[in-house]
């Protein structure tokens, strides 16, 4: 039986000594190395918070701004496109019509083509035209049964402009085909630039087809205005070589991680330094609104430039002194937080675990070197106990072996641990909470602001510009809506037009006394058998309105007069989702449509139909800039500060004609400072995850020691003391290969030893007292 222990004690001696890839050791390392990359990273790190001259934000504003204007471009051409393409096919399906006829039913409906003509595609023979010369000379009538013959198509004219020429085909029965071609500028619609800001409109080789913003020559009167122009002119240029180049990368190349919500290439450019000015410029290539999905104005390969000039702050926002204080203080508190680890957890441990396995090798005749805190000394009090007991000395609870088992070590290893993170967290918790505090400090730099407000009322006037061509759709399905046309066919060209444009939510035909004689979409809104409500006949006052006041979204309708029809018209209501769509812009923070009584008609996100503005600031940013300045209102941007933050805030009432100037709505749109790349808040965010990884740091190793080595040690601890107590039935299995495992396992080969020593104790206390006696007498 005494070989069969030695050779258990052997085997589980020769598992003790096996290497250990856990223990107390690996997290007390990583959390040196973590302090130590985390001083690393804050010493290096802030100190480049705040070295830009020109900020981030206002990079990444002039890259929002570009994709506006294409967006803009984009939603032109396309919307050009196929309201020439509609219009057709509502003259193909009716009776033959003049071709004065034509060009004069298109200029008097839409106003956004700078010439018109009909063309006789047999003869080439010109048969109409209206306004600006067509180059018809351009284009070859002999290729337009070709694949992509109506394509639409780039000329560049004789003095230098670039037109855009959209094509389609009149078709009727026992007549000769002719081509209707609409002519237009490559300019942008409806883009506020605002002061010192350029914007053009580039091919694929980086040739400029059309700008804006920057004057000619001629039209200023000194020679350092000239020289002014020029630079701007050559600065223009080379952004746009560059633009076009970086144009055909892919986008997920292009955009860096984090801007996106635009489909398409796009970034921002920094040019040369001018009394202390620099151009910087935004870029972006025209997309489709869905990805993968192209266009018309997407097959011409176009592409935005748009370019400002910011004063730049030579001064830097920080001190890069702050970054190695902070680091300094990192070091020294980590390294007091790892010392008391080393000193008061792991030191002690692995001293225990060479003084259990010196005691399952039989060396007990030194005492046990017992730690002074936690359960290591507890550990260590009974390791002393089964040394005495081995030695064959007689030891309870309150015998020679000591104090009573668990008085010693009140203070545990738990409580050294979270001395060690009370220590980490006084560098972790001002880092996060306090220190570089930027809402006190920030510089919204003017640039923001001015872009923050010419983008809102860029918005503006697309949404009003979307508005007005849905009346202006209506007008035109209206004027071909004769007096003979049956319900039947009513209900075809309302289908075609509501399948063309995904405006309207329903269209339909009402009398003048309320009747719906032919129907597209979704029921109408509009009471049925309600007659009109004005003296014209008219089913609402103006040509574009609202008609709830309440409910869950509003209701927004407009009309168009039938002629020759007895006051019927034709009504179309607009979708909520498709105007909420074209608020979908990144970088302005929230956005709502208001009516003229601040109540909100529509948002980029979550609102509630009707409601107010959400603080009381917006509402007067609202209502002052509704007050007309001179001929009308204008757009205004403005900084808040109060006790929520820092807050950006730009206005832009309704400007310019057409059916929706009289809706007198506003586009408001707002965002938090701290969410720009503002070097103030750069900083901020910086400390912020400084403090954040130091939290995380001590939390992850701090939690990973708790749980590989004070629980089980705390464990062992109690089952340490019980076999010091006379337990001797209990078997001790290791939870892990470290040092607590290794010490429950000696600690189970001592309780083996024990338990051999009492046999054989027994087995001598038993012997015959006449095999005994000899003995005795030798």
């Amino acid at each position: 039986m005494a070989a069969s222990s030695a050779k258990r004690r052997h085997k589980v001696r020769r598992r003790a000594d096996m290497s250990l890839l856990g223990g107390i050791r690996p997290p007390i390392a990583v959390l040196s190395a973590l302090l130590l990359s985390l001083a690393g990273i804050t010493a290096l790190g802030f100190g480049r918070a705040g070295e830009e001259s020109v900020p981030k934000a206002v990079m990444t504003s002039q890259q929002h701004f570009a994709e506006d204007g294409a967006v803009a471009m984009r939603a032109s051409i396309d919307e050009s496109a196929a309201d020439l393409a509609r219009t057709a096919g509502l003259f193909n399906a009716g009776d033959p019509a003049q071709p004065d006829a034509v060009v004069d039913k298109i200029g008097s409906v839409y106003q956004k083509w700078v010439g018109t003509a009909v063309v006789e595609i047999s003869s080439g023979k010109m048969l109409a035209a209206r306004g600006e010369n067509v180059p018809v000379a351009a284009i070859d009538t002999s290729k337009l049964s070709e694949k992509d013959g109506l394509s639409p198509r780039m000329v560049r004219l004789a003095n230098g402009e670039t037109r855009l020429l959209s094509l389609q085909l009149l078709s009727w029965k026992g007549q000769p085909q002719q081509l209707l071609i609409a002519s237009s500028s490559l300019r942008f619609p409806g883009i506020s630039l605002g002061k010192f800001r350029s914007i053009a409109v580039i091919d694929s080789t980086g040739r400029i087809l059309s700008s804006d913003g920057i004057p000619e020559s001629e039209q200023v009167v000194t020679e350092y205005q000239r020289t002014g122009i020029e630079r701007s002119k050559k600065q223009l240029s080379a952004f746009a070589k560059v633009a076009a180049k970086r144009a055909k990368e892919h986008p997920l190349k292009a955009n860096d991680p984090g801007e996106g919500g635009y489909l398409g290439v796009s970034g921002s450019l920094r040019g040369d330094t001018s009394q202390g000015d620099r151009a910087i410029a935004g870029y972006a290539a025209l997309t489709g609104p869905e990805p993968g999905k192209g266009t018309v104005a997407t097959s011409l390969g176009l592409t935005v430039v748009a370019m400002v000039d910011v004063a730049e702050d030579p001064t830097r926002v920080t001190d890069p002194l702050f970054g190695l204080l902070a680091a300094g203080a990192l070091l020294l508190i980590g390294a007091l937080a790892v010392g008391v680890l080393l000193g008061t957890v792991q030191r002690p441990l692995l001293r225990l675990f060479l003084e259990s396995r010196r005691l399952t090798r039989d060396d007990l005749t030194r005492p046990v070197s017992v730690p002074r805190f936690g359960e290591a000394a507890r550990i260590g009090q009974a390791l002393e106990r089964l040394r005495r007991q081995l030695l064959g000395e007689r030891t309870d609870a309150e015998g020679a072996g000591g104090p009573k088992s668990g008085r010693r070590g009140r203070i545990g290893a738990r409580a050294l641990l979270a001395v060690s993170g009370i220590l980490l967290l006084v560098w972790s918790a001002p880092m996060l909470l306090l220190l570089n505090r930027a809402d006190a400090t920030a510089v919204v730099p003017e640039q923001i602001t001015n872009d923050q407000r010419e983008r809102t009322d860029t918005l503006s006037d697309r949404v009003r510009r979307s508005l007005n061509e849905g009346h202006a759709d209506l007008v035109s399905v209206a004027g071909l809506l004769g007096e003979r046309t049956s319900p039947e066919d009513m209900t075809k060209v309302l289908d075609r037009t509501r399948s063309d444009h995904s405006r309207y939510r329903s269209l339909y035909v009402r009398t003048g006394d309320g009747k719906i004689v032919a129907q597209s979409g979704e029921s109408p809104r509009l009471p049925e058998d309600k007659k009109s409500e004005n003296k014209d006949g008219h089913p609402f006052a103006d040509p574009i309105t609202v008609l709830n006041d309440s409910g869950t979204e509003p209701v927004i309708a407009s009309y168009a007069e039938l002629p020759g029809r007895d006051g019927s018209t034709v009504i179309g209501e607009f979708r909520i989702d498709f105007i909420n769509s074209l608020l979908k812009r990144p970088g302005l923070g929230e956005i709502r449509v208001v009516d003229a009584e601040r109540r909100v008609l529509g948002g980029n996100t979550g609102y509630l139909a009707f409601e107010k503005l959400p603080s009381a600031r917006l509402t007067e940013l609202a209502a002052g800039t509704s007050q007309k300045t001179g001929i009308s209102a204008r757009a205004g941007g403005i900084v808040y500060r109060d006790g929520g933050g820092v807050q950006v805030a730009g206005a832009a009432p309704f400007v310019g004609g057409g059916a929706a100037k009289s809706l007198n709505w506003m586009v408001v749109s707002w965002q938090p400072a701290a969410g720009l790349a503002i070097p103030e808040y750069s900083l901020q965010n910086r400390t912020v995850l400084a403090g954040l990884l130091g939290i995380t740091a001590a939390a992850a190793c701090l939690g990973w020691l708790h749980i590989i080595v004070v629980r089980p040690l705390r464990e062992v601890a109690k089952q340490a003391e019980a076999l010091a107590d006379g337990d001797r039935r209990t078997v001790l299995y290791p939870r892990h290969h470290d040092e607590v495992g290794a010490i429950s396992r000696s600690l189970e080969l001592l309780r083996q030893q024990v338990l051999e020593q009492r046999k054989r104790d027994g087995a001598g206390a038993t012997a015959p007292a006449a095999v005994r006696a000899p003995a005795g007498r030798n």
